[in-house]
């Protein structure tokens, strides 16, 4: 039964000073100045003279960064590199590091998820964008870049919607059949997700590992004894405002015989329940 007595006098003393308007003076506005009192001429006023003080100075990075997604190393120079930074394009050495030239600040993204050099023609280069990872600071891409000239050009070859690139790999004996392993978009379900195969060079593409609507591939193989026989993992994840669902059923290994045409998931022996990434080596 509710009390509908009249407040105390404690309670209606606490209940005045909560409810009270706070008396707080309004800051003055650094050029103002009292006309009513020539003894004050208040703070003084901004000017290139009082600012000519002022030096910028770095402080180093301010947010997640530093992240080297993927190198590539030309076979036949050893001193020329191509690397991925997560969030600052690609980077190229023709002295083993000694010095740096970026090859890609004029195009669509600055995020980087894979890189790949044609194993049959050093001069060719390919770039997927978007860094593959799911913290909140992922920085997306918008597709697969192709260069013939060593990194002085890009074209964009398509998957626009892959919005993360895990690896990219380049049939060692045909130049123009290569994988693109796509993860597809971190904070929405959908997009061109999955293993993508062109043997037109990049010119159009079509989807042979297909898992579900929040899971990609993480990551494609040759085995190097047979070019047809392929592996991929595939990693479901995906991002909401409030939570990251690192890990699912869709989550695996899947191997192919017949060169990318089909896949059957190779998972038994491996722990049960939902798994996370998965990298390969062979």
């Amino acid at each position: 039964m509710h009390d509908h007595r009249m407040p105390t006098p404690l309670a209606a003393l606490l209940a005045t000073i909560l409810l009270a308007p706070l008396a707080i003076p309004s800051p003055t506005p650094l050029h103002a100045q009292d006309r009513d009192d020539p003894g004050d001429d208040g703070p003084p006023e901004l000017s290139s003279g009082l600012l000519s003080s002022l030096r910028w100075r770095s402080i180093g990075p301010a947010v997640a960064s530093g992240r080297i997604a993927d190198i590539a190393i030309d076979p036949t120079d050893r001193s020329t590199w191509y690397v991925a930074a997560s969030s600052g394009n690609v980077w190229k050495t023709t002295n083993a590091g000694t010095t740096w030239t970026p090859i890609f600040d004029n195009y669509g993204s600055y995020s980087i998820g894979a890189i790949a050099l044609d194993p049959n023609d050093h001069l060719t280069l390919w770039v997927g964008t978007g860094e593959n990872n799911g913290q909140r600071s992922v920085g997306y891409g918008d597709g697969v870049y192709k260069s013939v000239d060593g990194g002085r050009s890009f074209r964009n070859m398509g998957l626009e919607t892959s919005r993360h690139i895990g690896m990219i790999a380049v049939h060692p004996d045909d130049s123009r059949t290569v994988y693109v392993a796509a993860q597809g978009p971190l904070w929405a379900a959908g997009g061109e997700r999955g293993l993508y195969r062109t043997t037109d060079g990049g010119e159009s593409w079509e989807l042979v590992l297909e898992i579900d609507e929040h899971t990609g591939v993480n990551e494609v193989y040759f085995d190097p004894r047979n070019p047809d026989v392929m592996y991929a993992s595939s990693w479901q994840r995906r991002r909401h405002q409030w939570t990251m669902i690192d890990g699912g059923p869709g989550s695996g290994i899947h191997k192919s015989t017949d060169g990318g045409n089909t896949w059957r998931a190779i998972n038994r022996g491996l722990p049960g329940g939902d798994k996370g990434r998965i990298g390969i080596a062979i």
